[in-house]
């Protein structure tokens, strides 16, 4: 980070790009009602009226240029028209197609005039099909729209006497890029048009694939040094942080903005290359919420490798994130997915697997409460006098109602017209369907939240009641119905004494698999989702942790009371695969023994073993080391997915009573990254609570 950078950075951080922003967005909706303009003719006039509306902002000292200045997402439509347009169905989330990743190395090597040529060829082929030209036509205004905006950013950039951007402006993101630095202007323009369209979580998939030719030509050639290209790449990251607070999340920081690095090419041979590394060094100087990093390993990979991610953690930002090819490969390919596309995966927003281009997956649709059906199994079944078994299979009764209902409530799911995002996908243009007809891929997601709490429970009925009994089976179920109260003794026993999910306990973690069989099971049995794919189970929490204890406004999951394992109302549960809060834990590697019994062949949707460090960890080059190490450990276990977050406990306390001190803080919130002080007060409680480990 050179001064230049270090500037950049600092007026991102003390947000004096908002000063720039228009105090409304363009007003669209009467010009569509006027001109009675279909759904995908709406969204394309969006685009086009939301990139004539940007003013472009030519700073001096910018190397790559776009800040958003347009605050908003305009509607178009009322909203009762809005609401009548998913009659007999329901919309995802928000409504506009969110989760997923375009082909952006396809895009960048054809250029946007090469994709309005096959918009143009398709066109004239399937001109008598009513339904195809008019995508057609859409996404072929939503092109031009990206191309005036970079033609009017051109223009500015002659007139701030800028000669060398305006040529690379006037040449990207209409034709292919020739160099690193062209490249990096062309994803920055095309990524930002979705955001202005209304599309949310939007990825920017396998960054160093995609982007390593146009770097690798660049340093042959010498028109640059390693140095100067990680640079350039550091400004290209500090830029995505510009906009972020505009995207819409759960929280500040949930916007998606994830890239993949490393794991191997479609032919199965190594991806590592030097961008990778140089993204990880670009990541770690910047040190910003975005762009959230993924790392691709094997048990295999290079420990040098390793130790520059491990230096990145250190910094405290909850990334990279980890991926064990060796795992999720096979289980996407047993999922239905070729082999070269499974080698191909990225990640969603947060850590579901997809394929870049190639699907139109719905990766979220909501949550199976693995505590919700433990409760209700240990509840009813001790109150009928079951057995252990007649538990396990309430429980499995529980997990296959829970998934049905969030299967069915997605069957009919209704997904807006997306012309722009459609020109950025395989295979749309060229048939002339847009991408909310479905892709190569449509399957959904859903997670298996809360997983060690509802295992640690079941796992305590079976100790303390039946397998050792020492607590009669009535006491129990008083003892939840009460949450504990005059209980004490009893919550005790199975908080401190019960087996625990994380300390490679048999009982506990045979639990835990078994939930997980459930899941997987239930989701088996749905078949087609109603779109021609499946249903993907995945070990991810995500807000659930919250949100199954305390509640939220809209939420189809039931609140879940006391619990078996000692937990009382309205304390979290654990996020992902993370120890249950509270719990004693014996250390890192026990966590990583309970986690690799899970068949990930079976639950491919991801979710992230997830441990925090204490930041004394770091004290040396040979500290990193031992994280470097622990991080294979994770891949040589048969883990599928790890995330770690470094923390200072007294730091965080701090920072609740005095945020101004630490505006700067970020950690790992579930999937994503955010500044601690912008958190909601209920999100920095879970952070704190949890488990902090040291490596000795």
């Amino acid at each position: 980070m050179n001064e230049r950078l270090t500037a950049m950075r600092d007026a991102v951080r003390e947000k004096r790009h908002r000063s720039l922003r228009q105090a409304t967005a363009p007003d669209v909706l009467p010009e569509c009602e006027a001109e009675k303009l279909s759904w995908p003719r709406r969204v394309a006039r969006l685009l086009r009226r939301q990139c004539e509306a940007e003013r472009p902002v030519i700073a001096p000292e910018q190397r790559i240029l776009f800040t958003r200045t347009v605050p908003s997402v305009p509607p178009i439509y009322a909203s009762g028209a809005w609401a009548d347009l998913f009659a007999g169905g329901r919309a995802h989330e928000l409504g506009p197609i969110s989760n997923i990743c375009a082909d952006w190395g396809m895009v960048l090597s054809q250029g946007l005039l090469g994709r309005r040529q096959v918009a143009e060829a398709a066109r004239n082929q399937l001109r008598g099909d009513a339904d195809a030209v008019e995508f057609l036509d859409s996404a072929i205004e939503s092109i031009d729209a990206v191309l005036g905006l970079a033609q009017r950013y051109a223009a500015a950039a002659e007139h701030a006497g800028r000669p060398e951007m305006a040529a690379m402006l006037r040449h990207v993101p209409a034709r292919p890029p020739r160099t690193f630095h062209e490249a990096l202007q062309s994803l920055r323009l095309q990524h930002a048009a979705v955001w202005l369209c209304g599309h949310y979580h939007v990825g920017l998939g396998r960054f160093d694939q995609y982007m390593w030719p146009y770097l690798e030509t660049d340093l042959a050639a010498g028109r640059f040094t390693p140095v100067e290209a990680e640079e350039l790449l550091a400004e290209f990251f500090i830029s995505l942080n510009r906009d972020s607070d505009l995207y819409p999340g759960v929280q500040q920081g949930d916007n998606g903005q994830s890239l993949m690095l490393g794991g191997v090419k479609r032919d199965g041979s190594p991806a590592a290359n030097e961008l990778t590394r140089l993204a990880l060094r670009a990541a770690c100087d910047v040190s910003m919420i975005d762009p959230k990093i993924n790392l691709r390993i094997t048990p295999d990979t290079d420990l040098d490798l390793l130790e520059l991610a491990a230096q990145l953690t250190r910094k405290g930002l909850g990334f990279p994130q980890y991926s064990n090819d060796s795992v999720v490969i096979p289980g996407l390919v047993a999922h239905g997915y070729s082999i070269e596309d499974a080698r191909d995966y990225t990640v969603a927003a947060c850590w579901e697997y997809i394929i870049p281009g190639q699907g139109m997956e719905i990766v979220n649709i909501g949550a199976v409460s693995f505590p919700s059906a433990v409760n209700e199994a240990v509840l009813e079944g001790l109150a009928q006098g079951a057995d252990f078994d007649g538990i396990l299979s309430r429980v499995r009764t529980g997990v296959e109602r829970q998934v049905e209902a969030r299967v069915a409530s997605y069957r009919r799911v209704i997904l807006p017209p997306a012309p722009w995002y459609s020109v950025l996908m395989d295979g749309c243009l060229e048939t002339g369907k847009d991408l909310s007809n479905g892709l190569k891929y449509n399957n959904f997601g859903i997670h298996g939240a809360c997983s060690a709490n509802a295992a640690d429970a079941l796992a305590a009925a079976q100790r303390f009641v039946f397998d050792t009994p020492r607590v009669e089976p009535g006491v129990l179920v008083n003892a939840l119905i009460r949450n504990y109260e005059g209980y004490e003794e009893l919550r005790r026993l199975l908080a401190d004494e019960g087996p625990k999910v994380g300390n490679n306990d048999s009982t506990a973690d045979a639990c835990l698999a078994q939930l997980f069989e459930f899941l997987a099971d239930a989701c088996d049995r749905q078949g087609d989702n109603g779109r021609g794919g499946r249903v993907r189970p995945g070990s991810g929490s995500a807000m659930y942790y919250v949100w199954l204890a305390r509640g939220h406004d809209g939420m189809a999951e039931p609140v879940v009371g006391a619990t078996a394992d000692g937990r009382r109302r309205d304390e979290f549960f654990s996020s992902s695969l993370a120890p249950s809060p509270g719990a004693r834990i014996r250390g890192p590697l026990s966590v990583l023994q309970t986690y690799g019994k899970l068949d990930y062949r079976r639950i491919c949707n991801g979710g992230p073993i997830t441990m925090e460090l204490s930041d004394a960890v770091f004290r040396d080059a040979e500290s990193i080391r031992k994280v470097a190490m622990l991080i294979r450990t994770f891949a040589q276990l048969g883990c599928q997915q790890l995330q770690l977050n470094t923390l200072n406990a007294d730091t965080l306390h701090d920072a609740k009573v005095h945020p101004e001190k630490h505006r700067n803080l970020i950690v790992r919130v579930w999937g994503w990254s955010g500044y601690f002080c912008e958190l909601a007060p209920e999100y920095q409680d879970h952070v704190i609570t949890r488990h902090m480990h040291s490596l000795s």
